[in-house]
């Protein structure tokens, strides 16, 4: 690939014929893959295109939805966008199940966020500490006015704490914030915050009587909001006798299913190379709704990740407690999202999600995505304890073989006929293509 010089300076048009011209003989089948997926109204995909940097097109994922959802006694459709098969389905057929038996039971626990000034100074501790101990209702007066309209809303700067981190690097200390954003997700409102903070920290520090002239200088290392949230928490549960569960396939009692799905979830507590796994099941669902709601799927997913680790060991974030004759399913993790601001305004079909889910508050929203993964969990956890993963994801993702091997319709007709009854994979569809197109 050739260096390219002012490219983003280049139209959209520009940037496809230069990237397209660095594949001979590619060219047309480039330009043309990339042109198809441009949205016809121009006002339409000059926001698209204003999203991003060096936009060339639009990358398209299928946008479905889970009905009943029933959520602390109200029904919810919820959107969900993801490409991977099953997820939909499962998420889908879980809420069906737990519709049956009393739905889902949700709560935000807090909804508290932070962000950080990291900053060095050189000096005596106790100094700083009695420094920042007289000086702290300043410094958060010192921001009110940044404040004033979350306040408004109900939200604000919650704390203010000076944090002594020179054990772990020499000089090293933290002014960590604590902010609720309501009903936004908050990062342009705690990174202004922290900004301001800095430099108030620094005017403050060099003008104070009570330090020597060597202790009169900050040096701001960078000011940021953490996308860690361990107090922005919502739990979801899910809970029936263990004879309401039903029976299962092979003839497996309500009892025997209980039993192992509570086995298949505590090997996830213990054994990290499940957790994952079974982590990543909890995500595929909430991910999707995120998605879908314009938030920020990155920041959530790296959070529950970590939330996973906090006791020092990879878990499950999900948990399963058998007592009493009862079948308990629970999730637990942080959530920081939001319905206003960013792309829950601007991008259209997240604004058409929000519309689904009839407007949630940023709480609701929580409330929602920890039942779709519970759910989507559920739903996984329930095929490896039964008949496996891979019969219904398999059969799922039929569909996506035929069209990788170019099957016609009507071979894709008399192949999901075929495969009723059968074990999907690749080969076996290959196969069936290869005697369909040998006998006729």
């Amino acid at each position: 690939m050739n260096t390219v010089s002012g490219f983003s300076k280049m139209t959209k048009v520009q940037k496809i014929d230069w990237l397209a011209s660095q594949f001979d003989g590619e060219e047309a089948s480039m330009i043309k893959d990339l042109n198809q997926f441009w949205h016809q109204d121009q006002e339409f995909q000059k926001r698209f295109d204003e999203f991003s940097e060096n936009t060339l097109t639009n990358y398209d994922l299928p946008f479905g939805i889970a009905p009943n959802f029933s959520i602390n006694g109200k029904t919810y459709t919820v959107p969900m966008v993801i490409e991977e098969s099953s997820v939909v389905a499962a998420a889908s057929l879980g809420a069906k199940f737990w519709l049956e038996r009393g739905g889902f039971h949700a709560r935000v626990i807090s909804t508290t966020k932070v962000g950080q000034v990291h900053f060095q100074w050189q000096g005596e501790k106790s100094k700083l500490v009695h420094f920042f101990n007289q000086n702290k209702n300043t410094l958060l007066s010192a921001v009110s006015h940044l404040a004033a309209n979350m306040e408004k809303r109900g939200g604000g700067v919650t704390a203010l704490e000076l944090v002594d981190m020179t054990d772990k690097i020499e000089n090293y200390w933290q002014l960590k914030v604590s902010c609720e954003t309501c009903d936004a997700m908050g990062a342009n409102f705690i990174n202004s915050i922290l900004e301001e903070l800095a430099q108030v920290l620094k005017r403050m520090v060099l003008e104070a009587s009570e330090l020597e002239a060597n202790e009169k200088e900050v040096h701001i290392i960078m000011c940021i909001l953490s996308n860690y949230t361990p107090d922005c928490v919502v739990e979801c549960s899910v809970k029936c006798s263990i004879d309401e569960l039903g029976t299962f396939s092979g003839g497996m009692s309500s009892r025997e299913f209980a039993e192992r799905f509570a086995t298949a979830v505590r090997i996830a507590q213990v054994d990290p190379n499940r957790a994952v796994t079974h982590n990543k099941g909890i995500m595929n669902g909430i991910d999707s709704v995120v998605i879908a709601t314009g938030n920020d799927f990155r920041a959530i997913e790296a959070c529950a990740h970590a939330y996973a680790a906090r006791d020092g060991q990879y878990r499950s974030l999900s948990s399963v407690n058998l007592s009493d004759d009862t079948f308990e399913f629970s999730l637990r993790l942080p959530l920081a999202v939001g319905t206003v601001g960013g792309l829950t305004s601007l991008h259209p079909l997240a604004k058409t999600s929000l519309a689904i889910l009839k407007n949630p508050s940023a709480k609701e929203l929580m409330q929602v995505m920890a039942a779709v993964g519970l759910a989507q969990n559920f739903g996984a956890v329930k095929s490896l304890v039964t008949t496996g993963i891979q019969k219904g994801h398999m059969k799922l993702h039929l569909l996506n073989i035929f069209n990788q091997l170019g099957a016609t319709p009507e071979q894709v007709e008399r192949g999901k006929e075929h495969f009723s009854d059968k074990v999907v994979s690749f080969t076996a569809v290959r196969n069936f293509l290869e005697s369909m197109n040998h006998s006729h």
